[in-house]
């Protein structure tokens, strides 16, 4: 099983406690995003999971606690952009503090295990597209040496961000347009012995050397592993999504960091609601489990294949 840990939220951030005493208790329970009274009981042991995916913006409450997972695998995808605190609210200054912390995870674990993502791309009249270029251009050279890879993304505007975007007046790009920076990123990040991919894109952009990515990746996957991998696609992302399936641990509605282009919190109110509810010791994530839930044991999806 590959744990994702995870699209809905940045746990490593926000909620490292709560995932380390999961790890200890050798599992966690899951509400079912589209039936919440349905609970999934995921098994965390190290003889079920092949690797843990974590998705952060700041992964500094759990570097020091590495150690804690020495029986697994895992790797970060770690969002590192050019965005200032009228975008990334909850995110510290990104020379001072994220540039270094990321230096820091890459030396601890090593540089294949950390990959730099430089998205989502949001265009308008103060991150123009020049801007991004300067921006992406000056963290890939401070990064040099301490990643193997770069993500990047143009945003999709979901309607419960519509209004955000609209606010900031946010510029649509063309094709041309898309394709034109992402040469530029791909230039810079080869400059800086970097491979480049693209998320979730309708866009090929593999003319201007970006490849269609993975996030959570097979190939990667099987080479921190050793062993290769039983996995399908997953189902469950978009058809440009070239991910493997695996099990999210995390839940909406709970995430600090304040980005305006979220697609993972519905308002302030409802994530200020759920963090109330917030106890490192319950097995569910900003809950606990009620009379009316029903838990049933989470098949795993992925797995070792000999």
């Amino acid at each position: 099983m590959i744990l994702s840990v995870s699209r809905r939220t940045d746990i490593p951030n926000y909620y490292p406690e709560w995932f380390f005493n999961r790890i200890r208790d050798g599992r966690a329970y899951v509400r079912n995003p589209m039936n919440p009274r349905q609970v999934s009981d995921v098994p965390l042991a190290p003889e079920v999971v092949d690797c843990i995916v974590f998705w952060t913006k700041n992964p500094a409450r759990m570097i020091e606690r590495l150690d804690e997972l020495s029986a697994y695998n895992y790797y970060f995808q770690f969002t590192l952009t050019g965005y200032g605190r009228d975008m990334e609210r909850g995110v510290p200054h990104k020379k001072e503090k994220m540039i270094p912390l990321f230096r820091e995870l890459s030396q601890k674990i090593g540089k294949e295990r950390v990959i730099w993502r430089y998205d989502p791309i949001i265009v308008n009249d103060r991150y123009t597209a020049k801007y991004h270029i300067r921006a992406f251009g000056q963290i890939a050279e401070a990064l040099d040496g301490f990643t193997e890879k770069v993500v990047i993304s143009f945003v999709d505007i979901y309607s419960k961000i519509r209004k955000n975007m609209d606010r900031i007046h946010m510029s649509e790009l063309t094709g041309e347009e898309k394709l034109e920076m992402a040469a530029q990123m791909s230039r810079a990040a080869r400059r800086h012995h970097m491979s480049i991919g693209a998320c979730a894109e309708e866009t090929d952009f593999s003319q201007v050397g970006v490849e269609r990515n993975c996030c959570i990746d097979k190939r990667l996957i099987e080479r921190l592993t050793g062993y290769p991998l039983k996995a399908a696609k997953d189902r469950n992302q978009r058809k440009e999504c070239g991910c493997i399936e695996s099990v999210d641990i995390g839940t909406y509605n709970t995430c600090l960091n304040g980005c305006l282009y979220c697609y993972a919190n519905y308002s302030e109110k409802s994530v200020a609601a759920a963090c109330r509810d917030y106890d490192p010791d319950s097995p569910l994530l900003c809950g606990r489990v009620t009379a009316e839930d029903t838990v049933r044991p989470r098949m795993a999806a992925g797995s070792r294949h000999h």
